[in-house]
């Protein structure tokens, strides 16, 4: 199967159903593959041929796809979180798997996740891993600095964002968030 048509598929039932759907684990890694060779081959091209305007035509299309399917996945994951549901990562990708147990902020993640894709590869960083507590912020908090060293925030009510658990048990027992079962 051309991967067009399983950008298209997953594109289709992601943004039809209520759930998020099941991606395979390496899928992101292969569609940036994908979009990385359709660039090299558009370059390739004489700019004035029916073929280089399909080809600039399926490089829009799958952009636009890509980035709506990350965008109504992060959506329903953020949902799941503030509702109190558990994220099924079961139908995560890898990199998904990452952003949502990551350092960073969702969103912030989220838009480096789409911007790395579009480029046409996938960054890993390897970072130190500190134990990670989801937290649903219930009043506006300022910018903190993580037991990591690392600048979180600044969050408003109802923001929901992964920190480390020696951060995140001060901020609990201040009554500024509660903890999010994942």
């Amino acid at each position: 199967m051309k991967l067009y048509d399983e950008l298209y598929g997953k594109w289709k039932k992601e943004v039809e159903n209520a759930e998020i759907e099941d991606l395979p684990p390496d899928f992101y890694s292969r569609i940036a593959d994908y979009l990385k060779r359709l660039k090299e081959e558009g370059r390739m091209l004489d700019k004035h041929t029916i073929k280089a305007r399909l080809l600039k035509n399926e490089v829009k299309n799958v952009k636009h796809m890509i980035q709506e399917l990350i965008q109504v996945r992060h959506e329903k994951i953020v949902r799941k979180l503030a509702d109190g549901e558990k994220i099924p990562f079961n139908v995560l990708t890898t990199e998904e798997k990452e952003i949502y147990t990551g350092s960073s902020s969702f969103t912030e993640a989220r838009k480096a996740f789409v911007k790395d894709i579009l480029r046409g590869h996938i960054s890993r960083k390897d970072i130190k891993k500190h134990k990670r507590v989801v937290l649903r912020f219930l009043k506006k908090v300022p910018a903190i600095v993580g037991v990591d060293m690392k600048t979180y925030g600044p969050f408003n009510a109802e923001d929901v964002a992964p920190l480390p658990s020696e951060n995140a048990k001060i901020l609990v027992k201040r009554r500024l968030a509660e903890r999010v079962e994942i």
